[in-house]
């Protein structure tokens, strides 16, 4: 089976992401390694050629904070959900401006989010009316 989590060829580029994280990554991630969502994330955690700001592998939930610079690249970004989803990977995505002006906020989608996306190996059973 071919390897996908963290490939040595982006180690550099990892490193470098998490030694210059914008103010947002800062704040989300003291939010998240507290663990305060009863899970485990990873920043700056590549899956194949992309690396995610934050994952939580146990709900194979990926987290990006978008600046500007992603207004101009959506094509990418679709590219980048459109291989995650793939890997059964849900991404959810905020603007930097969201986190500044209510991280709670965010907390609280990334929380319900969670709770809805099965357990790493759990199927969800398709519920009949």
């Amino acid at each position: 089976m071919k390897r996908l989590n963290n490939l040595p060829q982006l180690k550099g580029r990892r490193i470098e992401l998490r030694r210059n994280q914008t103010p947002q990554e800062m704040f989300l991630w003291d939010e998240l390694r507290k663990h305060r969502l009863g899970y485990k994330f990873k920043r700056q955690h590549s899956i194949g050629p992309y690396i995610l700001d934050f994952y939580c592998p146990e709900r194979k939930l990926a987290i990006e904070l978008d600046g500007a610079h992603h207004i101009e690249n959506k094509e990418y970004d679709v590219e980048r959900t459109n291989y995650l989803s793939s890997l059964n990977i849900k991404v959810i995505r905020f603007w930097n401006k969201e986190a500044n002006d209510n991280i709670g906020a965010v907390i609280k989608i990334i929380n319900q989010e969670l709770n809805l996306l099965p357990a790493k190996g759990e199927v969800l059973e398709e519920r009949r009316g």
